[in-house]
């Protein structure tokens, strides 16, 4: 009997000293920490300013791959992302969403940012050639691929669909599959937001 209540002691005593140190944030997105892409880029946005992820930092960076006549992820998205904003109230001040064209043919700098901002005014658009497009994509390892239409203004792009997440400290920490829900991001946001 005795043992038994020193065993229990000794036992609550090594949680009590557990429950001092920091918990990992606990992420409904997937987390990708350490991984070996999506290290940085260097794009223009729709303003003509060279932009590169240490200009961010201290934020938290959404980063999408998208085109302007998308007809349905893109749009979808840029909505998740500007609804997760609102949740995140005062917090949103330290996050910005960076929307890549994978379609710089159509994309102006001018289409690019009436369309972002018609999300959320604190929303950027970058826009590179098509070569350094290409190679950003490249690098976030993003598929882009130009469908032929009907007439040769007419086409569609097919582009992964997902949104990569750094750290304020400018570290890719998620990946947010197409389909999550504006929840996801506030969520996550704000653990990351909470854990730097």
């Amino acid at each position: 009997m005795i043992r038994a209540l020193l065993r229990a002691s000794l036992l609550w005593l090594f949680l009590a000293g557990c429950g001092g140190a920091a918990q990992a944030p606990s992420f409904r997105a997937t987390d990708v920490t350490g991984t070996d892409f999506g290290k940085d880029f260097l794009l223009p946005d729709f303003n003509g300013v060279p932009r590169r992820l240490a200009d961010f930092h201290g934020k938290v960076v959404v980063v999408f791959f998208g085109y302007t006549h998308c007809p349905d992820v893109c749009p979808t998205t840029l909505a998740e992302l500007a609804s997760a904003e609102q949740k995140l109230g005062p917090l949103s001040k330290n996050v910005q969403v960076l929307f890549i064209t994978a379609d710089p043919e159509r994309d102006t700098p001018e289409v690019l940012k009436q369309y972002v901002t018609a999300f959320n005014p604190g929303f950027l658009g970058l826009r590179g050639t098509q070569e350094e497009t290409l190679r950003t994509a490249k690098e976030f390892k993003v598929v882009i691929q130009k469908v032929p239409g009907a007439d040769p203004n007419n086409y569609t792009i097919d582009h992964s669909a997902g949104s990569y997440i750094y750290d304020p400290q400018g570290r890719l920490r998620l990946y947010v599959s197409y389909g999550q829900s504006a929840d996801v991001y506030s969520h996550d946001i704000a653990e990351l937001l909470k854990a730097s």
